[in-house]
């Protein structure tokens, strides 16, 4: 592969979703050139997202007006009998345009002249080059070669490059439709079910009376979404249009390599409890971008270096709370329905309710497991539970003792 007709930039980002986009528009603030590879002609097409998101966003971001489609008060969860129990307090989930979110960032990033997007371009491979000091990539699309310092990883989550570091999640499947109903427009619906025990099927309120409803399940998507749309009574054929897409399921991941970084959904950074990663990545971007910009200072990308700057941040900051997502995640994928059925008893019988519309987080469930696991009721019920499932015990053991 030739190298002298390569296009050189400091930073090469590999997709522009919200991931690359918003990392792009951070590093748009310094002097660093940036390039954005992205495979799809229009930033945030195709749509692949519930667009439900915590009200920390606005804390995080400059969240525009024109982005929040509905904010819903009351989260009602479903278990698989048909009991339900609903839970509201100070989380008040914004229901976003995904795709203007995306477009976003995209825009303000584009301001900078060190910045360039190439649209509809595919990376075929990546190459360390070695015998450069310090080492840098090559990257080879459809359309160029590009060499570079860094190279990160936003290209969900079954990334080219996290397959070239040998990083391949576990994946499940996604499907919604857009229509018209009548459901509540201040409530966001999660119903449990053993055919989609990796997650839930959803109704999410977007408003003026459109519903996002669908499921994510690691198999059989088309024929459990057509019984999550019987037990609805909902006419596929009535749908405005339909979404679908691939969520990664799992813990982070190592994220780190040599001139290499993973961001989003490539580095597994999502919720298993919810599928949602938006405010996990954006708090990533953050620590991505400092630790870019002191590589360069330093003029040192070595694995040992990003890790320490980036990767070890990242697990302090919330790969602890992912890892309880996932712990929470294989609890809820193993009640049977009856035991569905007795825990949403004992959340509603022990004012637990209150604790949870307190303490409850989207996103940071530390403080709230602690708090819920201090009842005797529901330590007790955890207690059964897991001893008649030594199998699930060693599960959620590696889990914890996992780095």
């Amino acid at each position: 592969m030739m190298t002298n007709s390569a296009e050189e930039f400091d930073v090469c980002i590999v997709g522009a979703s919200i991931a690359g986009n918003y990392l792009c528009y951070l590093l748009s603030k310094t002097d660093l050139n940036v390039v954005v590879v992205e495979e799809h002609r229009e930033v945030g097409v195709p749509l692949q997202c519930a667009g439900i998101i915590s009200q920390k966003i606005s804390n995080l971001i400059n969240l525009p007006n024109t982005i929040v489609k509905n904010r819903v008060q009351i989260a009602k969860l479903v278990s698989p009998s048909g009991k339900f129990i609903e839970l509201s307090g100070n989380e008040h989930p914004y229901i976003i345009d995904r795709v203007a979110l995306d477009k976003h960032f995209y825009t303000l990033a584009q301001s900078n002249l060190k910045v360039s997007f190439y649209l509809g371009e595919k990376v075929k491979s990546i190459r360390i080059l070695k015998k450069d000091f310090p080492p840098s990539v090559l990257i080879s699309t459809t359309k160029r070669i590009i060499r570079c310092k860094m190279l990160i990883g936003c290209d969900g989550p079954n990334s080219f490059v996290g397959s070239f570091l040998n990083i391949k999640n576990k994946l499940l499947y996604a499907t919604q439709i857009r229509m018209k109903a009548q459901f509540n427009e201040n409530k966001a619906v999660l119903v449990f079910n053993p055919r989609w025990k990796e997650l839930f099927g959803w109704i999410v309120p977007e408003g003026d009376s459109i519903y996002r409803i669908g499921i994510a399940s690691s198999d059989q998507i088309k024929e459990n979404f057509n019984i999550f749309l019987r037990m609805l009574n909902i006419d596929y054929k009535n749908k405005i249009d339909q979404q679908g897409g691939l969520i990664p399921y799992g813990m982070m991941n190592k994220c780190a390599f040599n001139n290499i970084l993973l961001l989003g959904d490539a580095a597994g950074q999502v919720k298993a409890t919810t599928g949602g990663g938006i405010i996990m990545l954006i708090t990533a971007a953050k620590i991505a971008s400092d630790c870019i910009q002191e590589a360069f200072k330093k003029n040192n990308f070595s694995q040992r270096f990003l890790k320490k700057n980036y990767e070890l941040p990242c697990r302090a900051s919330i790969g602890e709370q992912l890892k309880i997502h996932f712990l929470i995640r294989k609890i809820l994928e193993s009640l049977n329905a009856d035991e569905f059925d007795i825990f949403f008893d004992i959340i509603k019988e022990n004012q637990i309710e209150k604790i949870i519309s307190i303490y409850g987080d989207m996103d940071f469930p530390k403080e709230l497991a602690m708090k819920m696991l201090k009842n005797s009721k529901v330590l007790k019920f955890l207690l059964k539970f897991l001893i008649r499932r030594p199998l699930l015990q060693l599960k959620l053991l590696f889990i914890l003792v996992r780095t």
